[in-house]
């Protein structure tokens, strides 16, 4: 396949994952756009790993993927958290915590 193949579906994961994030109300589904975000970014150093023929983006995709499990981590915990004291997870109520 064509690199430009890989960086076509790359830029649309990127768009879903930005309108997921812009566009959503409820926390979890803002932390599953930003996990489609990382993946795109990882489809593009892997694209980019594989046109050059060095295994540098092999790599840094497996750097990002240890960094969207520790973010689904620490994202998960808040938003229990944050349920457990407010009972939503809707966004729009959390700005009350601004202080």
């Amino acid at each position: 396949m064509l690199v430009n193949q890989f960086l076509l579906l790359a830029a649309a994961l990127f768009c879903i994952g930005v309108y997921g994030v812009v566009a959503r109300r409820n926390a979890v589904l803002v932390l599953m756009s930003i996990e489609l975000i990382l993946n795109a970014v990882n489809l593009n150093l892997i694209a980019f790993a594989m046109r050059n023929g060095s295994a540098d983006g092999h790599t840094f995709a497996l750097y990002v993927i240890a960094v969207a499990a520790a973010e689904v981590g620490v994202g998960l915990a808040l938003v229990l958290l944050i349920y457990r004291n407010r009972r939503t997870i809707a966004l729009d109520d959390l700005s009350e915590m601004k202080g």
